[in-house]
């Protein structure tokens, strides 16, 4: 199925900041004020939300939203001051390897015992856990490989050329029909899942909000290009085993061919990417500038931290029978047993 190219409805409001924000861009009232942003929780729906409204102006905006406003020098100060909150408090809370190889040596560990949301939806998922992690991902998915194009004028010589190849790969090779955007899309309409982009940001939680935020914050500025490099290789690098799980999770519940196939195409595209990131991106990049060297593990295990408490959040949900989401789907069945969780 076609992704419609229209613009997002702007979210309801999560607190002051977002609903600042949203009133902002609509003309309607003022910013927050910076105390209001040093108070507010780092990894909070209302700062998430207020983040992930600046960031997506720079990809398809708002409906309603002056394209104008990407570069309004106030909405840049305000973005600037809810960037500081998340970051000063990501490199606080995020525990980072001693090099290089030491990060990317432990992506590489797959644990005997996994726990983690791929394993559970491979061994016991049903057809709503499928539908919700589905829903939350569409978030980055239905833009998949954008966040990471910002880099590219960022990188010369071997890593420019590398993650352009790789970036190729994951806008399609060239054929509209094989974009990992549209993958995805085809994966959504066989569970039931509206398509739309933007549509799920209302039922997403602050941890999923995060982890795309992190994508932009990192691609969108130069001096966190070793960062983005970095989180591009914990993605590629965990990408294929989680990708085999996650596709016989989709073949046991009878999701769809799309949505297995979706899955099917990462185990397959994602084992080769993992070693062009590795010795080409990541090596080209420290060739020339080594001292990035911290800047890629702080992006590799950042990564990590966030991917799991957004894993954490999905699993306790799960296992207490309730929906991992916000808001509930439209138009989708069955239903969890429990409660929904609205926060």
């Amino acid at each position: 199925m076609e992704n419609v190219r229209e613009e997002p409805q702007l979210p309801t409001a999560r607190g002051p900041l977002s609903a600042a924000v949203g009133s902002y861009l609509l003309g309607t009232g003022p910013l927050p004020r910076s105390e209001e942003v040093a108070a507010a929780s780092p990894y909070g729906d209302d700062l998430q939300l207020a983040l992930y409204q600046c960031y997506e102006l720079h990809y398809r905006g708002f409906a309603g939203v002056s394209a104008g406003l990407e570069w309004d020098p106030g909405l840049l100060r305000t973005r600037a001051a809810l960037e500081d909150r998340f970051l000063s408090a990501l490199r606080a809370d995020t525990p980072v390897h001693d090099s290089v190889a030491d990060a990317v040596g432990a992506l590489l560990v797959e644990p005997v015992d996994g726990k983690g949301v791929s394993h559970f939806l491979r061994d016991e998922g049903e057809l709503w856990h499928l539908r919700e992690y589905a829903a939350q991902r569409s978030l980055y998915h239905l833009k998949e490989a954008d966040p990471h194009a910002w880099v590219l004028p960022r990188l010369w010589g071997r890593a420019k050329a590398a993650m352009a190849a790789v970036e190729f790969d994951e806008y399609g090779g060239g054929r509209a029909d094989r974009v990992h955007a549209r993958l995805f899309a085809d994966l959504m309409t066989d569970l039931g899942l509206d398509t739309t982009y933007g549509r799920h940001l209302e039922a997403a939680s602050a941890e999923c909000l995060a982890t795309v935020n992190m994508m932009s914050l990192f691609g969108l500025h130069r001096a966190l290009r070793g960062a983005l490099v970095g989180h591009f290789a914990a993605v590629e690098i965990t990408s294929s085993p989680g990708s085999r799980r996650l596709a016989e999770a989709m073949r046991r519940t009878g999701a769809g061919p799309a949505a297995e196939h979706f899955y099917d195409e990462h185990v397959e595209a994602d084992a080769v990417h993992e070693q062009i990131v590795r010795h080409e991106v990541i090596d080209g990049l420290l060739e020339q500038e080594p001292q990035l060297a911290a800047d890629v593990v702080f992006g590799i295990d950042a990564t990590g931290y966030l991917e799991d408490r957004f894993a954490d959040r999905l699993l306790a949900d799960w296992r207490a029978g309730r929906s991992s989401l916000r808001t509930p789907l439209a138009g989708v069945s069955p239903e969890p047993s429990g409660t929904s969780h609205i926060s």
